[in-house]
């Protein structure tokens, strides 16, 4: 076993963040993460792979660049999709153990996005063998069950979920605004794992 190889962003915000006003927020740690121990020679399996997303037309960016290695977050960096349930598919290419998915919607203010769901599939309709690693949603908003997870600040340490080394060639994330804008954003998708030999 060994840390995962996450370079962090720069953070991006000034001063005191002002803290999102919404329910079931998780609470500041106020200290690092510790490093997330994985078998050694796990990397990056979502690193230049195609993305596609249920808005193929973003109002900023190309959703290349969900998966290009650029995570500054500054402007010009990040893709923002359209307002309302959306999703961002990412096509690994053949199947991999995953152990952990790391997530950057947005580096420059404190932000909560809700009904953030994180899904793995063995096909790209999420039709097969789809499992659930984390949900926010509590209304089923966006069609997917509801969740019992907590919705979350932006921060540049990102968001890591632990796959558990759940084996699957896809993975979607779905999002429906924040608390600060009704469209959604993303800088970055990491998704470390290893090919199933």
């Amino acid at each position: 076993m060994a840390p995962l190889p996450i370079v962090l962003p720069k953070p991006l915000f000034e001063g005191t963040p002002e803290p999102p006003n919404v329910p079931d927020l998780e609470k500041p740690s106020g200290r690092l993460r510790p490093p997330f121990l994985a078998p050694a020679g796990t990397t990056n399996v979502a690193r230049g792979k195609d993305v596609s997303s249920s808005d193929s037309d973003p109002v900023l960016g190309t959703l290349e660049m969900i998966t290009d290695g650029n995570k500054a977050g500054t402007d010009g960096t990040f893709v923002q999709l359209k307002e309302g349930v959306q999703s961002v598919t990412i096509d690994l290419e053949s199947k991999c153990t995953i152990y952990a998915i790391l997530v950057w919607h947005y580096l420059k203010e404190a932000r909560a996005y809700a009904d953030v769901v994180v899904q793995v599939a063995d096909d790209p309709d999420f039709i097969t063998n789809v499992r659930t690693l984390f949900n926010n949603d509590r209304t089923n908003a966006a069609g997917q069950g509801i969740g019992k997870d907590l919705r979350y600040v932006e921060t540049a340490e990102g968001k890591l979920i632990d796959a558990k080394g759940v084996e699957a060639r896809y993975v979607r994330l779905t999002s429906n605004g924040s608390d600060k804008t009704a469209t959604n954003h993303y800088i970055e998708v990491e998704v470390f794992g290893q090919p199933v030999k």
